[in-house]
């Protein structure tokens, strides 16, 4: 396990040929400094944002030993990809389709960062996401889009993946979208049926979504509604940003809280180290810990 205080390398763009897409996927690439045998965290950003996002989450999680790559979705705003586009219907699907292509090309990233090759444990390869994001990370853990019928759509699960990280993930569709949402993004639609990988959600109790006509309980949907070992850590008034996770000077957090971030760097840190390695106790130790606070920030349930 490396160091706390491990140097890391970000390099960005690396570009990766994606045929079909309209354009090369770009992705920044952050690793430590040294170490080898990484895991490999491919990230999924929110709407709007870019590989230059979630710093908070980014930094600490390669200063503390995982290769973290993240692509630019086509819904970037550094991308000006309108509705008038013909790839918009699709764009949930090449959010999918990014995070795969990432996989399939670490050869390449690892040729594009200097000291990298050959420092990759890719039997340990685990995704995380926000928001949409979260979405997006979730079809690589078994999640579907479901259809108007309600019927499954197409597995995009990744094998290769062996767990996940979903924070402020949307719930179901249906009838708990909001006529906007309903009109605007078909795709909201998912399943959690099949979804089996493990997987830690994070949820807000104060995040009212305007997707929605539920309540916070609608980012819990991917712990309830999927089987398998999957936990849940709930922050106590918090809302979408979780504290802040997109940035560290993002105008869009209305309930900054260092502490708050504190708590869901380490938390999702400690998830992923035990879930990719076994003999780790690094999550039951975290899980205890935030158990025995008097002063506590959240709670965690799990199955």
């Amino acid at each position: 396990m490396n160091h706390p205080d491990e140097v890391v390398v970000s390099v960005r763009p690396v570009l990766l040929p994606a045929p079909g897409r309209g354009e090369d996927l770009r992705v920044r690439v952050s690793a430590p400094a040294t170490g080898d045998d990484l895991p490999v965290l491919v990230f999924s950003h929110g709407f709007g944002s870019s590989l230059d996002g979630y710093a908070p989450l980014v930094d600490f999680w390669a200063g503390r030993g995982f290769v973290v790559i993240q692509p630019t979705h086509l819904d970037s705003r550094t991308l000006n990809v309108t509705p008038d586009d013909s790839r918009y219907p699709e764009i949930w699907r090449f959010r999918v389709q990014d995070l795969t292509r990432t996989l399939d090309q670490l050869d390449l990233i690892e040729a594009a960062v200097p000291g990298l090759a050959g420092r990759l444990d890719r039997s340990r390869i685990a995704t995380a996401g926000h928001s949409w994001g979260g979405q997006t990370a979730s079809m690589l853990l078994g999640a579907r889009v479901l259809d108007a019928e309600g019927l499954v759509g197409e597995d995009m699960s990744d094998p290769r993946v062996k767990a996940g990280v979903l924070l402020a993930v949307p719930g179901t569709g249906g009838a708990d979208l909001t006529p906007f949402a309903a009109e605007h993004f078909s795709f909201m639609n998912p399943g959690f049926a099949e979804m089996t990988t493990p997987a830690l959600v994070v949820a807000g109790d104060k995040d009212q979504s305007a997707l929605t006509v539920r309540g916070p309980d609608w980012f819990t949907d991917a712990y309830f509604l999927s089987p398998g070992t999957k936990s849940l850590l709930t922050l106590f008034g918090a809302e979408h940003s979780l504290g802040g996770v997109s940035g560290y000077t993002v105008t869009e957090t209305t309930d900054e809280s260092p502490e708050r971030i504190a708590l869901v760097q380490r938390l999702s840190w400690a998830f992923l180290r035990s879930a990719l390695y076994p003999a780790d106790t690094s999550w039951a130790t975290a899980s205890a810990e935030l158990g025995q606070d008097t002063d506590r920030l959240g709670q965690i349930e799990s199955r």
